[in-house]
């Protein structure tokens, strides 16, 4: 290679992208314009990637964090060789491209993540580096190194001061994850000033204290410099790396260097023109591409396709020798299921007194998890309080940490290979992380926390329904019913926020055998996230031969049971908790020879996805007496209660109190059901 090629490949990056930016007349051309020498040296000289085919297991992932500068990555993936026509680079921002504003999983070729809210991208590349440590530990064996890949990323000054970076650089670097290799696009700029304004801190002393590797290049077009920090990084065996790279943003134009007006907004036609010239490129044709640059990007088929062949071969061979081992690898690959995985889901007998679902939940957890391998997660430091800890399934963790009689091992030691993630408290960074696990692939990540604080997460849940991830969020203390800590810790608006996300489903089941289904849908669901909401308190279980089976759970509300005799008159709805609640309340109000029937309802969105016939067969639409009964907002349930109904709920914040004492404040009792449901015959 001459430098000449190198320069004419870099500039083939930058104007592609510059020229896709103008004619969208909208994008970010700041970042491609500095950071393509960076980007290409990473691509052409270390990426272990298959052009051909995106989803090679064994292939290096690389994370645009700092998805505004989505045309470089665009640009890099049509140079080598993805399935991404030139039609679609001049496409760009358009309706129904697949070169949207920023990157998007599942719609571009080799995009790997969903980008654009900063600091994302960067705790999704822990959840991969995590996910390539932890079958590399329980996978390879001497001789057969079958999951052996690196997890690139290039980050830039608003993803390291977002606080979910902070979260889970710290994470990294104690986890001592090596294999986790950032590139830091340090231009100095961010959308709207100097990082002189608002971020002067020392990144390099940061992130070794973090306990991160650290290197500086202060001239982010030195490609040999570049060459061997990378090098550097890829031979370092005990921590993450950072390499702080010295770029200029919108370098080469004329006006625009080194100032935010380069970062949100196009050159625009003159500038572009300026900056082509400046940096001795044809002002004509838009869109160029050079043969010789085509030809050497080009290279990246052949060299993926060895690779993948030279991988399978290996694979073929391990087989032979572990079998065991590869058909267990192959099925978490492939996102299969084991057989008879969900035999030892237990069944709950009758039980007035009931259990908790966040305990009932954890004895699932306990018979399903021997037979996944793939389910690996754990809580926001909650695992005593949300019961989801992998017995006998190890913590994940280096094992070089593992000194002494550490607190808080779930048995089975301190490993790379172990299933139980300790993610301190870091909620922000547990939902990232989750993702990270979920779009590598091999895995059905879950995470924990009290309700209340999903809030913490919502960005990261957010991506996960966009991206369409398996990711189940376990979430405990979900009501007023927790009672003592008080309204900082009562969950209110928190079950209407959630179920506001497209196609998050959120379940919050009514007793012990509703959570046993909830988690067969959870695990079952590969192609969006489920949120699990569930009581601290006790919850009476039901007696399965006087109401309705738990599966109805999987419709999302079913009829657990109608009173004897003509159409009812009445029907109460409730979910979680209060279903036990309604239930009684039926009992009394039958007493009284009110036809009733008793709907549990914990999940609007499985309700929804039915046919009409269905929902109108358990709501008819000629029974207009209705009455919800859920201890959070009343917001939404106007859409099940009707004109002529009623929602028992709450609009005000809790209180701090024994939490029998809260619900019944607060209006949930048998007798304020009972009353509330008459008030509405008597309208009627």
């Amino acid at each position: 290679m001459t430098l000449e090629l190198d320069n004419l490949c870099i500039n083939t990056l930058r104007f592609l992208s510059v020229d896709a930016v103008q004619k969208a007349d909208s994008g970010h051309p700041g970042l491609p314009l500095g950071a393509a020498p960076m980007a290409y040296v990473l691509w052409t000289r270390f990426l272990q990637h298959n052009p051909g085919n995106p989803k090679w297991f064994n292939r290096d992932r690389f994370v645009l964090s700092a998805g505004h500068g989505s045309m470089l990555l665009y640009s890099l993936l049509y140079m080598t060789g993805y399935d991404l026509p030139l039609e679609q680079i001049k496409q760009f921002r358009q309706w129904d491209s697949i070169t949207p504003g920023h990157p998007e999983r599942g719609l571009t070729p080799g995009v790997e993540t969903t980008t654009g809210p900063l600091g994302q991208g960067f705790g999704t590349g822990v959840g991969m580096a995590i996910a390539e440590a932890y079958l590399a530990e329980r996978y390879n064996r001497p001789g057969f190194e079958i999951v052996k890949h690196f997890t690139y990323g290039l980050v830039s000054d608003g993803d390291l001061m977002e606080g979910v970076a902070a979260e889970t650089a710290s994470l990294a670097g104690h986890l001592k994850l090596s294999k986790l290799i950032y590139l830091y696009d340090n231009n100095h700029v961010t959308l709207a000033a100097s990082t002189q304004l608002t971020f002067t801190e020392d990144h390099t002393r940061r992130f070794e204290a973090y306990g991160w590797h650290t290197q500086s290049i202060e001239d982010g077009n030195d490609l040999e410099a570049m060459d061997r920090a990378i090098r550097a990084a890829r031979e370092e065996t005990e921590r993450p790396s950072l390499i702080l790279v010295r770029t200029h943003i919108g370098y080469g134009s004329p006006h625009k260097h080194d100032t935010f007006a380069a970062h949100g907004s196009p050159l625009g036609v003159e500038e572009v023109k300026l900056t082509k010239q400046n940096l001795s490129w044809p002002v004509e044709p838009l869109f160029y591409v050079p043969n010789e640059a085509e030809r050497h990007f080009r290279k990246a088929i052949d060299r993926g396709r060895e690779a993948e062949d030279e991988w399978n071969a290996k694979f073929s061979t391990y087989e032979k020798q572990y079998p065991e081992l590869a058909r267990e690898l192959r099925q978490l690959i492939n996102g299969e299921l084991p057989e008879g995985w969900d035999t030892s889901i237990p069944q709950f007998p009758a039980d007035a007194k009931g259990v908790a679902t966040r305990i009932a939940s954890g004895k699932v957890m306990e018979a399903v998890s021997p037979k996944l391998p793939g389910l690996i997660g754990g809580s926001a430091d909650l695992n005593p309080s949300t019961f989801t800890e992998l017995k006998d399934a190890g913590n994940f963790e280096n094992p070089k940490m593992a000194v002494g009689d550490l607190q808080g091992s779930a048995g089975g030691g301190w490993s790379y290979s172990g299933r139980n993630l300790q993610f301190g408290v870091r909620e922000h960074g547990m939902g990232a992380i989750l993702n990270g696990l979920a779009t590598h692939g091999g895995f059905i990540p879950f995470g924990a926390t009290f309700l209340t604080f999903s809030d913490y997460m919502r960005p990261s849940i957010r991506l996960a329904a966009l991206m369409g991830l398996q990711v189940v969020y376990v979430f405990t203390h979900d009501s007023i019913g927790m009672g003592e800590d008080g309204p900082t810790h009562q969950p209110i608006e928190h079950l209407a926020s959630l179920r506001a996300i497209p196609r998050l489903v959120v379940i919050r089941p009514g007793d012990a055998n509703e959570t046993a289904v909830a988690w067969r849908v959870a695990i079952e669901t590969r192609d969006r996230p489920v949120a699990l909401v569930l009581s601290r308190q006790n919850l009476p279980t039901l007696d399965r031969k006087q109401f309705a089976p738990a599966e109805g759970l999987r419709r999302g509300a079913y009829i657990l049971a109608d009173a004897p005799g003509a159409k009812p008159e009445l029907i109460l709805i409730a979910s979680g908790s209060e279903v036990g609640l309604i239930t009684a309340a039926g009992q009394k109000l039958q007493e009284q020879k009110i036809r009733v029937r008793l709907i549990s309802m914990p999940s609007w969105k499985l309700f929804e996805a039915q046919s009409r016939e269905y929902r109108d067969s358990v709501l008819p639409p000629s029974v207009g007496a209705r009455l919800a009964v859920e201890a959070g907002v009343t917001q939404g349930w106007q859409r099940y209660t009707g004109d002529r109904g009623d929602v028992i709920g709450i609009d005000s914040f809790g209180a701090s109190a024994p939490g029998p004492i809260v619900m019944r404040e607060y209006g949930f009792t048998v007798e304020n059901v009972c009353k509330r449901a008459l008030g509405i015959l008597a309208r009627k």
